[in-house]
């Protein structure tokens, strides 16, 4: 056997990860189309309502929202839902701060359930043990474009009457028993950051079925205006936000979206390899994908037995990287939210800790680690790869 490079050997990688040709002449032709528009903004040209009638298609549902970010998707989608002052949503622990913040900002309380161990997605179990008569509404998270166990979360909403949205920022082109994610629940959300399978720079995408929801989607995400009346000024009933798209991030994500498919089928295709790969490997255990998924792996996934492998999590990260492997310690550590200040600390908003200055919270600690025993096994033993489609 050859040196390993962390003990002086050649390293097995030694060419530098990239993003390859990401932009190039399709999205040039999109922003000069827009720029030719002589506006750039939304309702006025065709890019932003172009980017909805493509990607609701693509996604086979009849209405798509377009916002300024995959963060702005999920508070519009909370808005649309009238989540409000005293709701609780349950998601996961282990998210992006944007699958939160538009809940805080709702005045809504986040509520987290624990996470599966083996697909680190959460669990139907927790999330239904976690359910009180606050509760409103579940916000399911694709960690990593691998599906939920959706079956069993749909059922736990219908059992108790509460709405269910799909944060697919990391799950584009992820289906579930033959559903694309984002098309089960009430509300599926999107984005268009730099750092998922297709970018804009950021931007993002709520798609939906209800006709009702859509138009208090499109209302939330302009300030409340009603772009489908005659006088949008008439009828502002509550407040709103403006998450508008422009046309220009349109217009780049209107490109993006031909190469979508194949970038996703790509990561299928070395997420899969890298499982074959190292299932035999002792006391490495791979990222388990839902039953009935087709992932899209925006990032790879598994846990380190370090009895059976006979060596640290964090040697064996060591080790990774002095051969050239991108790896980071945690599957998704820097992901654990309820390990940040504001969620210790319960304080959202500086100098005052509401919405916990409720009575009905006096005895309830929420955000303890320890309420969370498979996600911090998993950020203790996990072990997260790059996953590059070019």
């Amino acid at each position: 056997m050859e040196k390993l490079a962390i003990h002086g050997g050649t390293p097995v990688k030694t060419t530098p990860y990239t993003n390859g040709q990401r932009y190039g002449e399709e999205e040039l032709k999109q922003l000069k189309e827009a720029l030719e528009q002589n506006t750039l903004f939304y309702w006025s040209g065709n890019k932003a309502k172009s980017l909805q009638k493509k990607f609701s298609s693509m996604c086979g549902v009849p209405y798509c929202v377009t916002t300024s970010s995959g963060t702005a998707a999920i508070h519009v989608a909370l808005g649309a839902l009238e989540i409000g002052l005293g709701d609780e949503v349950i998601t996961t622990p282990l998210t992006d701060m944007g699958t939160i913040i538009g809940i805080v900002f709702q005045n809504a309380v986040p509520v987290f359930a624990d996470v599966d161990p083996n697909t680190y997605n959460m669990d139907p179990v927790s999330i239904e043990s976690k359910i009180t008569e606050r509760t409103k509404a579940i916000l399911v998270v694709h960690l990593s474009g691998n599906a939920c166990d959706m079956d069993a979360i749909m059922d736990i909403a219908k059992r108790h009457n509460l709405k269910v949205i799909e944060d697919c920022a990391q799950a584009y082109c992820c289906y579930y028993k033959g559903k694309l994610v984002g098309t089960i629940g009430d509300v599926g959300c999107f984005s268009l950051n730099e750092f998922k399978h297709i970018s804009a720079g950021d931007g993002g995408m709520c798609i939906m079925k209800d006709e009702q929801l859509y138009r208090k989607a499109g209302k939330f995400a302009d300030k409340s205006y009603d772009r489908l009346s005659e006088n949008i000024r008439a009828n502002i009933t509550h407040i709103g936000i403006n998450y508008r798209m422009n046309e220009l991030t349109a217009a780049v994500g209107l490109a993006q979206l031909d190469k979508v498919e194949d970038i996703c089928d790509k990561c299928n295709k070395y997420g899969d390899a890298l499982s074959r790969g190292i299932s035999d490997l002792p006391g490495i255990y791979p990222h388990k994908i839902t039953d009935g998924c087709k992932p899209s792996y925006w990032w790879y996934m598994f846990v380190l037995n370090e009895e059976e492998a006979g060596v640290s999590r964090d040697e064996f990260c060591d080790a990774l990287s002095a051969e050239g492997i991108f790896c980071e310690k945690g599957c998704g550590a820097s992901y654990c939210v309820c390990s940040m200040p504001l969620f210790k600390n319960k304080e959202f908003y500086p100098g005052t800790n509401f919405p916990f200055n409720d009575p009905f919270y006096d005895d309830k600690d929420l955000y303890s680690m320890d309420n969370f025993p498979n996600m911090q096994k998993v950020i203790n033993i996990g072990v997260k790869l790059i996953v590059k489609s070019t």
